[in-house]
């Protein structure tokens, strides 16, 4: 026996392997959860980046006599959301006439798990997402 009578005890390994298992099942659980407000909050940063973009060519139209064209293509100032950093979406403008115009956000990388998928919106401020129509 140890100093003073006592005996020294320290943790056995059932009783680490006991703890091991807890944090796995803790861990389990909370993962999901957590990239799933991940995924979300780089939807929502995308969907502002649209309504910044369409405000963008608003500007423009005004501009350019009413003409979203301007007598080309427009370039968009973003490509990418967020626009430093991992890109989690591809921004682009698709099917531009004079009068209308369609900005899509394509997911990249692991935000193609996302169950929204690619988030358009149109010259008119309709909104709609591929992978369903609650999430904007």
């Amino acid at each position: 026996m140890p100093y003073g009578g006592s005996r020294s005890r320290g943790f056995t390994l059932i009783e680490l392997m006991i703890v091991v298992a807890i944090i796995g099942i803790i861990a389990a659980i909370a993962y999901p959860s957590y990239r799933q407000n991940v995924m979300a909050t780089h939807r929502t940063n995308a969907q502002a980046d649209l309504m910044e973009l369409a405000q963008w060519m608003e500007r423009k139209y005004l501009q350019q006599n009413y003409d979203y064209t301007g007598g080309g293509t427009p370039t968009l100032p973003q490509t990418q959301s967020p626009e430093t950093g991992t890109a989690m979406y591809n921004l682009t403008l698709s099917a531009v006439t004079k009068n209308e115009f369609t900005l899509q956000a394509t997911p990249v990388g692991g935000q193609t798990e996302d169950r929204c998928k690619t988030l358009t919106l149109e010259h008119t401020g309709e909104k709609k997402a591929s992978g369903g129509s609650d999430c904007w």
